[in-house]
């Protein structure tokens, strides 16, 4: 039965924990190398090893709307619509969102799991036995990690559709370089640019912030482990994709 008090109740808890967190953020720098080697190692995991899986969606989205663009708008003398159409899915919508994807398939259930499997040990509480605050501990490098390493890929994933597609796109219909980039920059807006970051670092701090949530929410059964990881994958995905909708929304308002 839905609860409407509880669903308010809840919101208001996670409302306060990602301002407890942001708090956190001013006291990581004066944190222990430990802490500094766990953002490290979220910055590894979520951005380096994501760049392969990232590299070929972005050829190949980059390519298919290149092959295609051009196929389509040269029947109508509208060749000048396919930067636009590029920068649009690649740049400003469907770049930011399958980035996001990716982090919350790889990253999402880890923390969560890491995190519940810490809860579940006791291990958080030997944490604060000790005066170690664990969100500062914990969750603010995972914050920080995800939100970094998502940022980094969305620039990465933009390079490799924009331009590496061209590439590739070559051996289905030549097009002269020079006309090719210097036309997408005729194209390419400042407003472009920030609403792609702007998603980027929103989605970033909406999974970390979900994952971590997820993982300190389990008590003592074991079996609340794999339950934790698939909450943070549902609860990102639906706020990742409602975001992306208002934020979408707000720039052709605007």
């Amino acid at each position: 039965m839905w609860d409407p008090l509880s669903k308010f109740s809840d919101f208001l808890y996670n409302l306060g924990f990602f301002a407890r967190t942001l708090k956190g953020v001013g006291y990581f720098a004066r944190q222990t190398q430990a802490s500094f080697k766990i953002l490290i190692m979220q910055i590894l995991f979520t951005f380096v090893h994501a760049l392969g899986i990232t590299t070929l969606l972005a050829l190949a989205i980059g390519a298919a709307v290149n092959i295609i663009g051009v196929s389509m708008l040269a029947q109508f003398a509208q060749d000048q619509l396919l930067y636009t159409i590029l920068i649009t899915i690649i740049l400003r919508e469907l770049g930011p969102l399958l980035t996001a994807f990716i982090v919350i398939a790889r990253s999402a259930t880890a923390i969560a799991t890491e995190i519940a499997g810490m809860v579940i040990s006791h291990e958080v509480e030997a944490y604060i036995s000790v005066g170690v605050d664990p969100i500062v501990h914990l969750a603010v490098p995972r914050f920080l990690g995800v939100t970094i390493s998502l940022l980094f890929l969305n620039i990465y994933f933009a390079i490799f559709g924009l331009a590496g597609s061209y590439i590739v796109a070559q051996f289905f219909s030549a097009m002269p370089m020079d006309y090719y980039f210097s036309s997408l920059l005729q194209h390419l807006e400042i407003q472009d640019i920030i609403l792609s970051i702007l998603k980027s670092v929103s989605f970033g701090a909406i999974i970390s912030i979900v994952a971590v949530i997820q993982g300190f929410s389990v008590e003592r059964a074991s079996t609340e482990v794999p339950v934790a990881g698939l909450k943070a994958v549902s609860g990102a995905f639906a706020l990742c994709i409602l975001v992306n909708v208002l934020l979408s929304v707000l720039y052709y308002i605007i």
